[in-house]
């Protein structure tokens, strides 16, 4: 298929997407704004929560939404792209895999954190077991760090493909959270193999 036409079935797509639509009505950035939404409704991972990392935050849908929500409290943001500023968080442009950013994000609260969330994700290949595996490398990678900087009644969400590393992913959340739960929105798209790994209460 050429690529303009791929292009015109995308804005079409878009157009007809009651969710993007809805995005632009309530002044959200993107539609992913919606599958937190649906997460925070349905798993309550904000409730008492004062200190908040959005990983992959770019365009910043999901930290306008942690922004709205939480009151008196600490959202960093960190994406290798730079977005326009939100009012009331912190805003990174980094990778947040390398070491030197981690520390930046744990110098920034110093202290616990209460929730980690991530939108990460490895641009389409069109190779889905391969975007999976990379995909769920970021996850594993989130895990980790959630590990050293999360309180321990902490709660972590993080996206994931379906793919060969998906079992594994969520096997590892289980050794180190108490509560896993994977789910996938409403909102996310019905072709799309994404879901979100919740896990709540360190081991």
């Amino acid at each position: 298929m050429k690529k303009n036409k791929i292009s015109k079935n995308w804005i079409n797509k878009q157009r007809r997407d009651i969710y993007v639509r809805r995005s632009k009505i309530e002044g959200y950035r993107s539609r992913a704004i919606y599958k937190l939404k649906e997460i925070d409704e349905k798993f309550k991972i904000l409730k008492q929560s004062r200190s908040v990392v959005d990983l992959g935050a770019a365009p910043g849908s999901w930290s306008q939404y942690l922004a709205k929500n939480i009151k008196n409290g600490k959202i960093l943001s960190i994406d290798l792209l730079q977005f326009e500023p939100i009012k009331n968080t912190h805003q990174i442009v980094g990778d947040f895999t390398d070491g030197k950013y981690k520390a930046q994000i744990k110098n920034y609260f110093n202290g616990k954190i209460d929730v980690i969330v991530s939108d990460m994700a490895v641009n389409t290949t069109g190779n889905k077991n391969l975007d999976s595996i990379v995909t769920g490398e970021l996850c594993l990678e989130a895990m980790k760090f959630s590990l050293d900087v999360l309180d321990q009644k902490g709660r972590f969400v993080s996206k994931l493909f379906m793919g060969s590393s998906f079992n594994e992913i969520v096997a590892d959340g289980k050794k180190l959270f108490k509560e896993v739960r994977v789910f996938k929105p409403l909102s996310s798209r019905k072709d799309s193999k994404e879901s979100f790994i919740i896990c709540k209460f360190l081991r």
